[in-house]
């Protein structure tokens, strides 16, 4: 019997629901909240997901503003600018689309944005509470707590389950794993480094694939009734030279042995514009503002 496939927009719709509901109670107190984007260079890939958090911003009540500067644009000027929106009290969330140029040193970037207002929870401040287990207390970056959302709104107690983390990456491994342990999850991180990793994956009733490597889970490494996680995103280049993503998980044989899966595109992904607009809700409260 094939798995029960997690789809990931109904989730997102729901917790867009809740966001436009709380925006609302927000607006009735004299706070709108924003969220600033910022865009260097032209690069087709971030064009397109800084103009879709401006479309889910308008249907949610979050308003979205997008600035766009040249790809010869300095650091220092970058930074600048960034400082200036830490400073302005109508901007409640701050996101740098990614990649930057590569004149322009990354680390540098994400850290000067105001940790209050870190919505992509790229700061140090942010990574240190997630991996001191008081998410609470951060701004969570938004692909491990997708991860995070799918499996508890689909009705999964992470408590004591034994979890196959294959991936320990800073964007979505490493926080992840800390997500998990803070919900008294039993994780085992798998990494290039991991001498078996099907012993583990075999043993896990969760496997959450993060490795970004395609088809990395395999069936034979999945037992049967697996509840499977695919946060890879692999884009591969089609016979006919048109491009497609795929993620970490042979999804089509290892959907004959899961109990539930989720889907690339269609899962993971579908949440993580969703999980953002929350964080400037989330980033008003910790503010004080709320």
């Amino acid at each position: 019997m094939a798995a029960q496939i997690i789809k990931g927009m109904p989730i997102a719709e729901n917790i867009r629901k809740e966001i436009t509901a709380d925006a609302e109670k927000l607006k009735a107190k004299g706070i709108q909240p924003k969220l600033a984007v910022v865009l260097v260079g032209g690069n087709p890939a971030s064009v397109w997901y800084a103009k879709s958090k401006i479309k889910v911003g308008e249907k949610i009540g979050v308003i979205v503003e997008l600035t766009e500067l040249p790809a010869d644009t300095k650091e220092t000027d970058l930074i600048a600018f960034i400082q200036k929106l830490n400073q302005d009290s109508s901007v409640h969330g701050i996101l740098v689309e990614l990649p930057l140029p590569k004149h322009i040193a990354k680390e540098k970037v994400m850290n000067a944005i105001l940790p209050l207002k870190d919505v992509d929870g790229v700061t140090a401040v942010n990574r240190g509470y997630v991996f001191g287990g008081q998410d609470d207390l951060a701004l969570v970056p938004a692909t491990p707590m997708s991860c995070i959302e799918l499996i508890v709104r689909s009705g999964i107690d992470l408590k004591g389950k034994r979890v196959a983390l294959v991936g320990r990456g800073d964007t979505v491994g490493r926080p992840l794993a800390s997500l998990l342990i803070t919900r008294h999850a039993t994780v085992t991180v798998c990494h290039t480094r991991t001498t078996d990793i099907p012993s583990v994956t075999k043993n896990a009733e969760i496997i959450v694939a993060a490795a970004g490597k395609r088809g990395l889970v395999t069936k034979d490494m999945v037992s049967p009734g697996t509840v499977v996680i695919d946060a890879g995103i692999n884009e591969i280049t089609k016979e006919d030279g048109t491009t497609t993503i795929v993620g970490d998980v042979d999804f089509d044989k290892v959907q004959e042995v899961a109990s539930l899966i989720t889907p690339v595109p269609g899962g993971v992904g579908s949440l993580t514009t969703s999980i953002i607009m929350a964080n400037v809700l989330k980033a008003i409260k910790l503010q004080g503002l709320a």
